[in-house]
């Protein structure tokens, strides 16, 4: 086997910095100019300007912290974006399809039945997208996994602001309120739930194929766990606590240890793409062959003295 020929070509080049910081702080002050237009001008058709930024500028910013550190992975920008779409667009229909079916009373029961259900429709855009490249890579599942849960988790906001509009019979001060919370809720939420998933979905494949072992279904109970326990834990502090403190407190026990698996994650994807940066299929020969010697008889009656320049006479 040639060894020089490499199996893998990741690239190295550094991906600029901070591109997510620019696009949060820009699209914070578009989204503070469109609200204070909208309540000063009390015009109607901003409204939708003023919900659809407040639901997609933190995702937006969540999913391209992660790429541009994706400088050792082969995910292109278009591929992301089309994880971050079909993620939204196609978790959301089958969630909205299904959940009605089989979730009958928000109990425990009911509750870890819409994790089981939310977790596996974020993933159908990533099965999708995933049948278009060699899906092997940590990193790669980890990025699309964020894509995909931003994707529902800023198309599941407008949702909630549109209700949030209806049921406060149309309050826009209310609705804008929801709108910012679960911005700034998203990242701790369904993007580090389905990244967690889809890295280790990823991590398991084998010659570009998904495997369903006993890691991949640990992993999806685990993050749909999460979710259960996120929409529950608050209903269950307030039966002992009491209200006021029950969704923060909940929230953000669940945040932070989904925050924490997912870092794990991204360390070992880090670290798996640098081993396979350096494998010995990256590293061209450069020693010269050396000739073995024919050791026969007749090899050695031929051999000529000057063969052997170091063998003078005494």
């Amino acid at each position: 086997m040639d060894i020089s020929q490499p199996t893998q070509a990741l690239p190295t080049r550094p991906p600029k910095a901070n591109a997510w910081l620019r696009a949060l702080i820009s699209g914070f002050i578009l989204y503070l100019i469109s609200t204070a237009l909208l309540f000063l001008t009390q015009n109607p058709n901003l409204f939708p300007t003023v919900v659809m930024i407040g639901s997609f500028l933190i995702p937006i910013t969540y999913v391209t912290f992660f790429y541009e550190r994706r400088h050792l992975s082969n995910l292109s920008l278009s591929t992301t974006v089309m994880g971050f779409v079909y993620g939204g667009i196609l978790g959301v229909l089958a969630a909205s399809l299904l959940e009605p079916i089989f979730v009958r009373t928000m109990n425990v029961t009911g509750t870890l039945t819409i994790g089981l259900i939310e977790e596996f429709a974020k993933l159908i855009g990533v099965f999708i997208i995933a049948r278009r490249f060699r899906h092997d890579l940590e990193m790669d599942g980890l990025i699309l996994g964020a894509a995909a849960g931003m994707g529902f988790a800023a198309l599941e906001s407008m949702g909630y602001a549109f209700s949030a509009f209806l049921v406060s019979g149309g309050s826009v001060s209310q609705t804008v309120f929801v709108t910012l919370i679960r911005g700034i809720l998203s990242p701790v939420g369904h993007g580090t739930w389905t990244a967690i998933f889809a890295s280790v979905l990823f991590r398991e494949a084998k010659e570009g194929h998904f495997r369903i072992n006993l890691k991949v279904i640990g992993a999806y109970l685990l993050v749909a766990s999460l979710h259960a326990v996120w929409d529950g834990l608050p209903t269950l502090i307030t039966d002992y606590i009491g209200s006021g403190l029950d969704v923060f407190i909940g929230q953000a026990v669940v945040g932070a240890a989904g925050l924490f698996i997912l870092w794990l994650r991204w360390r070992e994807a880090n670290r798996l793409q640098l081993a396979a940066a350096i494998t010995p299929a990256t590293i061209p020969q450069v020693l010269p062959e050396i000739p073995v010697p024919d050791d026969t008889p007749a090899a050695v009656d031929q051999a000529h003295p000057s063969d052997y320049p170091d063998n003078h006479d005494a």
